[in-house]
């Protein structure tokens, strides 16, 4: 039994048993944590700060190599940039999978892009990689049609002096000639991503909402307090702020879902027709109706081919659209409650995280579609890409009201890092 004692105490020193106290004390502060919070149960810390636990752990066994997947998935603002500004100096590999564009620019040197089971590889950042593909997609598409010309040149020679008394033989040589020649593969056909476009609508009154001194608790905790807030027509107003602020609960007292405990909350008098994303707005779909039939209800009076093509612009072809709702994956299911919600005619948009499983692509267009749109968004994102995009004003919830900044994202950041 000694002896047996004796292997597992050379092994817990081997280890680094006695060392890993004074580690996790001296990653602590790195991660965030107070002294005090080390005796916390972790079921106790939210999902953010969860996932800083986590890479902790990670980071305690002293790797040479991280695989991160989708690490920025449900973390608030504040989070996403302490894990950016933690993974940056650290002096090891890291690969990753993300369709935050944001994060990627920030962290990547390297950008391997997959397409059709093929492989490409990238040096440098997201942005970088965008600006060579299109270079690189345009020279590949300059070849393949030059040699397809070429090639239809000579095919045409063969044809007309195959049977030739006096060329046949020449015919036959080019014909061989070009069975050696190395062909340029055609350009990746490129999947057609939803096309996201809002149909006409009568201008709004110049005020669309208006809040005046807003004061609303939540399980005994204020989350807003004698607040006020107002958005005119043509405003595209980004909500942001760490999870568990209010901003969806701002948005269900907005909708009159929720009835505000002090305060007032209007919406413009004239003309204005408001349409609400929630967060969970595709786990709300009839999960055992087709596709096709939920477009039937909300459009009864349009043609199987108006419906048929609308859905195409979404990613619906052929026999997907009579693929029942519980048969989509999350992203199919976020594009379809988008359809639902943009096949109607509005002036105000409410958008709880719109861009939540969409592809990188469908993302593009969506924020496309959003800054021609020419009605007033007020909407909730933690993907800094989109906010930047689509935003002209950006409101923050602290210290449970609702601040003001007359600007873009940058001119956000830009304001935060003065005032900070």
């Amino acid at each position: 039994m000694a002896n047996q004692l004796g292997i597992y105490q050379r092994k817990f020193e081997a280890l680094g048993g006695y060392q890993m106290k004074y580690d996790v004390e001296k990653i602590l502060p790195k991660l965030g944590f107070s002294n005090q919070d080390a005796s916390t149960l972790v079921a106790n810390f939210s999902g953010g700060w969860q996932m800083r636990i986590a890479l902790g752990k990670i980071m305690l066994q002293k790797p040479d190599l991280i695989l991160l997947d989708e690490p920025t998935n449900h973390l608030d603002l504040e989070t996403i940039l302490w894990l950016e500004n933690y993974l940056i100096p650290l002096k090891i590999s890291i690969i990753l999978i993300s369709h935050d564009r944001y994060f990627l620019d920030k962290l990547c040197n390297k950008v391997v892009f997959i397409e059709n089971g093929i492989s490409h590889t990238f040096n440098g950042n997201y942005s970088f990689f965008l600006k060579q593909k299109l270079i690189n997609d345009d020279i590949q598409s300059k070849k393949y049609e030059t040699q397809q010309k070429e090639l239809k040149s000579q095919q045409q020679y063969i044809d007309k002096f195959r049977a030739s008394a006096t060329r046949s033989s020449q015919a036959k040589s080019r014909e061989k000639q070009i069975q050696k020649i190395e062909k340029i593969e055609s350009p990746a056909k490129q999947f057609k991503s939803p096309s996201f476009t809002f149909s006409d609508c009568p201008r709004s009154s110049k005020s669309v909402l208006e809040i005046k001194d807003l004061s609303h608790s939540y399980e005994d905790n204020i989350i807003f307090f004698e607040t006020n807030l107002k958005i005119s027509a043509g405003d595209k107003v980004g909500l942001i702020g760490p999870n568990g602020s209010g901003k969806s609960t701002l948005f269900k007292l907005i909708v009159d879902q929720i009835a505000p405990e002090l305060g007032e909350i209007s919406l413009g008098k004239t003309n204005l027709m408001m349409r609400y994303y929630a967060q969970n707005q595709a786990d709300a779909l009839d999960l055992d109706d087709l596709v096709i039939d939920l477009l039937y209800k909300n459009a009864p009076n349009w043609s199987q081919q108006k419906v048929r093509t609308y859905l195409g612009n979404f990613g619906f072809y052929k026999d997907s659209v009579f693929k029942l709702v519980r048969q989509l994956s999350g992203g199919e299911k976020a594009r379809l409650a988008l359809a639902l919600i943009i096949m109607r005619p509005s002036n105000f948009l409410l958008l709880d995280e719109p861009t939540n499983h969409l592809d990188l692509q469908s993302k593009e267009n969506l924020e496309n579609a959003l800054s021609l749109y020419k009605g007033t968004i007020f909407f909730i994102s933690h993907d800094r890409y989109f906010i930047s995009k689509v935003a002209n004003k950006i409101v923050e919830i602290n210290d449970c009201e609702l601040k003001v900044f007359n600007g873009n994202y940058e001119y956000y950041l830009r304001k935060k890092e003065k005032l900070n």
